[in-house]
């Protein structure tokens, strides 16, 4: 059994990894997808408008927009139509993914409400023109809909915590518009959009994030106030429910596989011409920040606060290539294969500290000793330690700070072998040169660790003394700081995937060995990394399992006592208790659960305040207790009536009959079928998504909406079901041998 564990769990991470694909036709317009196999999401303007636009298409509908995704990567599909928002944020992560420029159908996003809610109605008009006519949503949409991966700017907001609380139904799987933030909060455009409205309403927030599909539903029956999810106003939803003014000017559009991609989804750059219409990433405020924007006008500038998220951003697929500074790129390519050189350096520029400008007494005193080091030795005995050899040894300097102390501004992250973290302390060529600097003035050293983009503004406004962070010597620069003489000149190059480079510069690699594809095991970490603790997202995981477990042992437990009742009923000769089980077994095999489960929730409980995992337990269990009742109504029939009418002439009652004689018989006859169904239910509870309930499945949406990764959490979440189903199985099959007549004998044999 082990190994058979082992091997699923193999296959389905080689799944994971490799996927499948197919060669598809390219779409680079709309007229190109008139026979194309296009997804869309079920009960969106976007599949109405594709259904419509494309008679001739094959037309496959999506509960979550991740599975189209999974289905466009693998080459089930060549395209996929959804809201603009969505479609942006999908490319922005997913290099091989573009959006067509044409939009399908232009349409305005507004809040939905029950018919009978006039005065909510007019509160909520009233609160979204205010926040048109001030500028809110305009600032909203700039922070959120923005076109580079770097962190969004939430606004903190704290709506009240006591009163009526304002529940609002969302999709939280759609960033940027709505999704669960790393704290497990429903954030994004929408998220925020409520919270605003909760504060002016005076009114607690309270989020139920369901199936889109679910949505109105859920409103007509009361367990939402309203639906805040990028819901498009159309004539068919307005006689169902009203909608608001339009707080959001949205359009469908065509997301589809880039021209050029191979079957991998890379595309191999051959020369840094070839990122014109790239996304290239570079550090906010650098002098490559500036060469970008000037020699790529066509190309996505991503600006990024940190080396660190820079290196990110390329090994995530997020940029196709970035700008960096040559020598420190080469300290990093020697120990990281997975990255490499797209062609020689670009240019170089000096680099020098930078000062006050009413400071330049201390920028005279730092050229002479500048000139001073490079005189006695010192400097070049630091180049060949730090640049030409690679030394990470920090040598002791030893001076007075009885003169006070010198600020230095500084980026802790700059790498090798300018600047970098080791033993909890900075070392690098910078900050030797730094603290020799502080020991000729006999000062005591303060190294201010600070993002690059701040550096200059820090100098200007004198919050710190110098700046000393392979600061690239500019005109622009000039105007706003002060600059020492030159004490080093670096060179900026363009670096990227090795695997999407055509003819990767090696000659920085010390065992060079030309186009080293990343491997399956790194792959796999990298995707785990991502998915799993990234933002702590292994806690939705957790939590989504636990809510799984509940469901599925409480269901089985209430199904099970239900369905002894239900088998009773049916096997009696009264027709008053004997119809009834017939009636409820039969509508209940004969309907889906997931409509049963809905049925439940928004019908029966409609004006009731339950909690949907409530609901789910009893839903499932209705459902189990159909099946369960015929199961032990086959098993108790299967039990020869002689051992019956045998047990009463021995002086048993009828019920110490069944107790004992006939019970065990019918346990031990009905454990493999019963098993069966049990394992059946665990899988059947993926759908509790429908009703808000965050299980395991709901936990993996939410994951790939944030991650953009459309196989991993997938597999991660078949991979756990597997292992749940297994281990019940297991105990069920300990139970079947506990009560198997044949193992009992052999314990007493002697």
């Amino acid at each position: 059994m082990n190994k058979i564990l082992l091997t699923t769990v193999t296959l389905l991470l080689m799944l994971c990894a490799t996927g499948c694909h197919k060669t598809e036709k390219s779409i680079t317009r709309l007229d190109d997808a008139k026979n194309a196999k296009i997804g869309v999401m079920t009960g969106t303007t976007g599949e109405e408008i594709t259904k419509a636009r494309f008679p001739n298409a094959q037309v496959k509908s999506f509960d979550d927009v991740m599975d189209a995704v999974a289905a466009l990567t693998s080459g089930q599909l060549e395209a996929i139509v959804t809201a603009l928002p969505t479609a942006v944020q999908i490319a922005k992560v997913n290099p091989h993914f573009t959006t067509l420029q044409e939009p399908l159908d232009n349409e305005d996003t507004a809040i939905a409400l029950r018919k009978t809610d006039e005065q909510l109605l007019a509160d909520l008009n009233r609160i979204i023109t205010e926040l048109h006519a001030d500028g809110t949503l305009a600032d909203m949409r700039k922070r959120w809909l923005k076109a580079d991966t770097g962190p969004y700017e939430e606004l903190k907001l704290s709506p009240p915590t006591t009163g009526k609380p304002l529940k609002i139904g969302v999709t939280a799987t759609r960033e940027p518009l709505s999704f669960v933030d790393k704290d497990g909060r429903v954030t994004g455009h929408d998220g925020e959009l409520a919270r605003i409205i909760a504060i002016k309403l005076n009114r607690p927030v309270e989020f139920s994030n369901m199936k889109f599909m679910a949505l109105i539903p859920a409103l007509q029956s009361g367990k939402v106030d309203m639906i805040l999810s990028g819901m498009t106003a159309t004539d068919e939803r307005k006689k169902s429910v009203n909608f608001t003014t339009p707080y959001f000017a949205n359009a469908q559009v065509m997301l589809v596989k880039k021209v050029g991609f191979d079957q991998a989804g890379n595309t191999k750059l051959s020369s840094p011409d070839d990122l014109k219409d790239k996304r290239i990433g570079v550090l906010l405020g650098s002098v490559h920040d500036t060469y970008a924007i000037k020699q790529y006008p066509r190309a996505t500038i991503l600006q990024y606060k940190s080396v660190s998220d820079l290196l990110l951003a390329v090994k995530s697929g997020k940029v196709d290539a970035a700008f960096y500074t040559h020598e420190t790129l080469l300290d990093i390519l020697r120990d990281d294969k997975e990255l490499a050189l797209l062609g020689k350096p670009l240019f170089s520029v000096p680099i020098a500290i930078g000062f006050n400008k009413a400071n330049d007494g201390l920028r005279e005193q730092f050229n002479r000793f500048l000139q001073q080091i490079r005189q006695n030795g010192v400097f070049d005995d630091m180049v060949k330690r730090w640049i030409s050899t690679g030394d990470t040894a920090m040598p002791a300097i030893s001076g007075s700070t009885a003169k006070g102390q010198l600020v230095v501004g500084i980026v802790s992250d700059k790498g090798m072998p300018f600047t970098i973290v080791k033993d909890n302390r900075m070392i690098g060529f910078d900050v030797e040169l730094t603290e020799r600097f502080a020991a000729h003035l006999g000062k005591k050293l303060k190294l201010m660790d600070m993002e690059f983009g701040s550096l200059i503004a820090a100098a200007a406004s004198n919050k710190i003394d110098m700046i000393t962070s392979t600061l690239m010597v500019t005109e622009e620069r000039k105007k706003q700081i002060a600059f020492s003489d030159p004490y080093y000149e670096l060179g900026a190059s363009v670096f990227a995937l090795r695997k999407n480079i055509a003819n990767p510069d090696t000659a920085y690699l010390k065992d060079a060995s030309p186009g080293v594809a990343l491997s399956f095991v790194k792959e796999i970490a990298d995707s785990f990394r991502s998915n799993i603790l990234h933002e702590k997202r292994y806690l939705l995981i957790l939590d989504g399992l636990k809510t799984t477990v509940i469901i599925s042992i409480c269901a089985t437990i209430f199904g099970t006592l239900l369905g002894a009742l239900i088998c009773f009923m049916r096997m009696s000769k009264k027709s008053f208790l004997n119809l009834p089980a017939r009636v409820y077994i039969a509508i209940l095999r004969g309907t889906p659960v997931l409509v049963v489960l809905m049925l439940i929730f928004y019908v029966v409980f409609a004006s009731v305040s339950i909690d949907p995992v409530i609901v789910a337990v009893i839903a499932f269990g209705l459902n189990f207790a159909a099946y369960s009742a015929e199961i032990f109504r086959t098993g108790i029939e299967g039990v020869d009536k002689g051992q019956t009418e045998a047990g009463i002439a021995m002086g048993f009652t009828r019920v110490a009959t069944f107790l004992h004689i006939v019970l065990p018989q019918t346990v031990q006859r009905i454990l493999p079928v019963y098993k069966g169904e049990f394992i059946s239910l665990v899988k059947m509870t993926s759908i509790v998504g429908y009703i808000a309930v965050q299980d395991l499945t709901k936990a993996s949406d939410i994951i790939r909406s944030r991650t953009f990764d459309a196989f991993f959490p997938l597999v991660m979440v078949a991979i756990l079901y597997f292992l749940i189903s297994w281990t019940l199985m297991q105990a069920l099959e300990y139970l079947e041998r506990r009560t198997d007549p044949k193992n009992n004998r052999k314990k007493v044999r002697p």
